[in-house]
């Protein structure tokens, strides 16, 4: 069989995993069943990299809110800030993405594919004024609020909230890019990076998470993504979401994706981010972008699946 790494012209695909692709809806969450879970998106990842060079970029939101959770029922042990939270999470879940993709690798006969895990930083602007309003759900979901920590209302539940400003670039592009011009599956931005400012030529952590949608459409700018596919826990883009008549969304155009924005349409806690991750990328110059369900990713990528956003045709 040929050396899949010696496809140099492949395009590049980035695959933003949502939280629930390592926690289902009514789950605990413990760690056999994260692993069971990552099988569904990382088999179809795994059949993908013949067809094009891949970054894998993932959620965060259950596991750095349970860190949160154990540091507050545990005085004795010293509270760390956000931003060491989102790097803890990010060696861990990397490492279960890395550890999972290996073996659907090798079950498929692909043995000569490289992979890597990189610890990425994600600038943010200090004077950003979502620093005065929590927004990003984290966490464990409840019935009602819970807490004496700022909490918001989501289609889920209701969920603590965090400060998330909004990335200005992904630190370490470059050596992104290198690798996957190399032939290397990175995975990277994880819970949508650590968050810092620039301190002339240093940085400094910031207690926030970002979005890791934002901060993926923001990778794949800076990178040069072909192909950009968030995977979450539903099917796709939907009109009156919850109700009797909701309807799936196939495919919008810009203008449309924006005035279903302004009217509401997407809830600000799950698809609101989404759609406007993929606007950004389009608008700077992306060519695909798709919003499918973890189950569906390959046939996303096929055109068969999802929710995908196009140009508006003068564009």
């Amino acid at each position: 069989m040929k050396d899949i790494t010696e496809k140099s012209t492949r395009p590049t695909l980035l695959v933003a995993l949502g939280g629930n692709a390592l926690v289902r809806k009514g789950q605990a969450g413990d760690i056999n069943q994260q692993f069971e879970n990552l099988k569904v998106p990382i088999r179809q990842i795994a059949g993908l990299c013949r067809e094009y060079k891949i970054i894998i970029t993932h959620g965060n939101g259950p596991q750095v809110g349970n860190l949160l959770l154990q540091q507050e029922c545990c005085r004795e042990v010293p509270r760390l800030p956000l931003e060491i939270l989102v790097a803890q999470t990010q060696g861990q879940i990397g490492y279960m993405i890395e550890s999972t993709l290996d073996s659907e690798l090798m079950d498929l006969g692909i043995h000569t594919q490289r992979l890597v895990s990189l610890i990425s930083y994600v600038v943010v602007d200090e004077k950003d004024p979502a620093f005065l309003s929590p927004s990003k759900p984290i966490g464990p979901v409840y019935a009602q609020q819970h807490g004496d920590y700022p909490m918001c209302k989501t289609d889920k539940g209701y969920r603590r909230v965090v400060v998330s400003p909004e990335p200005v670039t992904i630190v370490e592009k470059r050596e992104i890019k290198k690798l996957i011009e190399m032939d290397f599956i990175v995975i990277c931005c994880g819970g949508g990076g650590i968050p810092v400012i620039r301190e002339g030529r240093a940085f400094s952590g910031v207690n926030a998470v970002i979005d890791k949608d934002l901060a993926s459409a923001k990778l794949a700018q800076e990178v040069g993504v072909d192909v950009f596919v968030m995977a979450t826990d539903v099917p796709g883009a939907m009109l009156n979401y919850g109700q009797p008549d909701q309807r799936l969304l196939r495919s919008l155009r810009l203008e449309e994706a924006g005035r279903y924005m302004e009217e509401g349409q997407f809830s600000a806690g799950s698809m609101a981010p989404k759609i406007k991750a993929a606007m950004r990328f389009l608008q700077n110059g992306g060519e695909r972008a798709v919003i499918t369900s973890v189950e569906a990713i390959d046939k996303a990528v096929a055109g068969q699946a999802g929710t995908e956003l196009f140009r508006d045709e003068n564009d």
